[in-house]
């Protein structure tokens, strides 16, 4: 019974994971992401997590003991804000 099972499984297994590992957003250089802070910084925020989603940067930061979420564009511009309550 064991051995039937652990077949299907482990395929299953192998496709999600591949399809998981295709959908990762790509990484910002460290460069890039010294950036984000500093410029972040510079207008109140503190950083918590850089990532890369739908084309745009997104920041995970603090502000005024508030949770942001923010979206950059290519400039490192400020184009969407979201508050986490």
């Amino acid at each position: 019974m064991f051995a039937k099972m652990t077949a299907p499984l482990l395929a299953l297994t192998l496709t999600f994971g591949a399809a998981g590992i295709a959908q990762a957003s790509p990484d910002i250089d460290s460069a890039r992401q010294d950036e984000i802070r500093t410029r972040l910084a510079e207008q109140g925020y503190e950083v918590r997590k850089i990532d890369a989603e739908d084309g745009m940067i997104e920041v995970y930061a603090l502000k005024d003991g508030q949770r942001f979420e923010l979206y950059l564009d290519d400039q490192l511009e400020i184009v969407r804000t979201k508050t986490e309550d």
